[in-house]
């Protein structure tokens, strides 16, 4: 399941958060006198009419301009068009008074243009299929046996695809911190990996020389 945080009225929040529910979201909600919210959110809805009084909704604008923020999608007022930019860093945006059903249309959206996962979890690239929810994958329809650190390097390339991921992040992802191998153990993996999920039809991770790995996005 996938979590996504409204910040507006209370009205915003009775008008959307039923349709993103029943599409497959966990919803969180901040109305314009709730406390502060800090819960991990895969997408944002913000309602711009709060912008200028609310500090949580104006911190979530200020992350998604310097690129720190889930996916942000904002509410924008008929009055508020003629100010909008609609080339600032957020993912999308839809006018008050939209659908639900368009609401949870571009929600879902969001999360596949960031994580190719929908709101059930599934991850799919090409003949790929994660299902992320019950740790299962299949390529090309066929069960793909991996290990738990398999797994993990796997889903972390694949939600980060078309990214450049270098061999430090993975292990610090991956293995933690407190993980005291070398580079090496992540070309053996890469290596296991690749033995179990490509062949000659298949290709997903490609080998960025001295600096670390990709996934293919659009596969």
């Amino acid at each position: 399941m996938r979590n996504i945080i409204i910040i507006g009225t209370d009205h915003t929040i009775q008008a959307y958060a039923g349709a993103l529910e029943r599409d497959g979201f966990a919803v969180s909600a901040k109305g314009a006198a709730s406390d502060s919210l800090s819960a991990a959110a895969d997408v944002v809805i913000v309602d711009l009419s709060l912008a200028g009084e609310d500090p949580v909704a104006k911190s979530y604008l200020e992350a998604a301009a310097g690129g720190q923020a889930p996916p942000v999608i904002a509410i924008v007022s008929p009055e508020q068009l003629s100010s909008f930019d609609p080339a600032r860093d957020i993912e999308d945006f839809v006018l008050a008074g939209a659908p639900a059903e368009e609401v949870a249309a571009r929600a879902r959206q969001a999360v596949w243009k960031r994580h190719r996962v929908d709101t059930k979890n599934v991850l799919k690239c090409g003949d790929l299929l994660m299902d992320l929810a019950n740790y299962t994958v299949h390529v090309g329809g066929r069960p793909v046996e991996l290990t738990y650190k398999e797994y993990e390097l796997l889903r972390y390339l694949a939600t980060n695809q078309g990214r450049v991921v270098s061999r430090e992040t993975l292990l610090s992802r991956v293995w933690g911190y407190d993980f005291y191998g070398g580079a090496r153990t992540v070309d053996v993996h890469i290596r296991r990996l690749r033995s179990k999920i490509e062949d000659r039809h298949n290709v997903f991770i490609e080998t960025v020389r001295n600096v670390g790995y990709r996934f293919r996005a659009g596969v």
